[in-house]
């Protein structure tokens, strides 16, 4: 569901010529099929609500026509828990981030029917847009809610929470700004939470996982997952 690009060290054997790094993309683009209720809202609402990539800062009081809380949301699949937390929260604005054309014309279309001023979206990579678009220090809170897993061991790699990610979110985070994720793969939620706490700029909000806040709205599929006795693990860290 989110979105990332990870720089991975290139290996130059002793007697080639160095080559450019390539990006280890944390997400595939599928061909996933469009309805009819997401192409109608793409046309008709995205020029009002989805935002151009650009390589400048954003100016968030002029896109959403005052100044409040900003919160930025990393890969929102097809938009259900995004468009609860908006409409729960019209005092903060949001901004979502997702690389897959059919997620976002399901949330626009969201947006349309629940009247959501408090929501722009961006369809491109959220490293480029943190690092492009969003300024030092800009950002009351991250959401980053089951992001991909990569389940299969030679794919840990390509998965989002890493590192240089979780830096660059930190920069990104004003004081006392959130970084809220959440995954129902517990292998990745200990990688997780060990990336989170190596963060020099983060403190732990909880003793380890922290219990899932209520503005995160309980899925199907977490719901589902629960039932059958999955567990899923939230971790919500606080720059200091």
């Amino acid at each position: 569901m989110s979105e990332h690009d990870i720089t991975a060290p290139a290996d130059t054997p002793p007697d080639s010529k160095p080559h450019p790094r390539r990006p280890v993309r944390s997400f595939v683009l599928r061909a996933g099929r469009m309805g009819t209720g997401q192409q109608r809202a793409l046309q008709t609402l995205g020029p009002q609500y989805r935002l151009p990539f650009q390589a400048q800062p954003l100016d968030a009081a002029a896109v959403f026509g005052r100044r409040a809380p900003l919160v930025l949301e990393i890969g929102f699949g097809m938009g259900d828990a995004t468009a609860q937390i908006a409409a729960a929260q019209p005092g903060t604005d949001f901004l979502g981030v997702e690389v897959h054309e059919p997620g976002v014309g399901a949330l626009l279309r969201l947006i349309g029917e629940r009247g959501l001023q408090n929501l722009r979206l961006v369809q491109h990579d959220a490293v480029e847009v943190l690092q492009q678009m969003l300024a030092p220090a800009s950002l009351d809170g991250v959401h980053v809610y089951f992001p991909d897993p990569w389940h299969k061991k030679r794919h840990h790699k390509r998965r989002l929470i890493q590192p240089p990610l979780v830096a660059l979110l930190a920069s990104r985070l004003k004081p006392g700004g959130r970084l809220h994720c959440a995954t129902d793969w517990e292998d990745y939620a200990q990688q997780m939470l060990q990336v989170l706490s190596d963060e020099a700029l983060l403190v732990n909000t909880a003793e380890g996982y922290a219990p899932r806040p209520d503005m995160r709205p309980l899925t199907k599929f977490e719901a589902r997952g629960q039932r059958l006795g999955h567990g899923v693990w939230d971790l919500v860290f606080v720059r200091r």
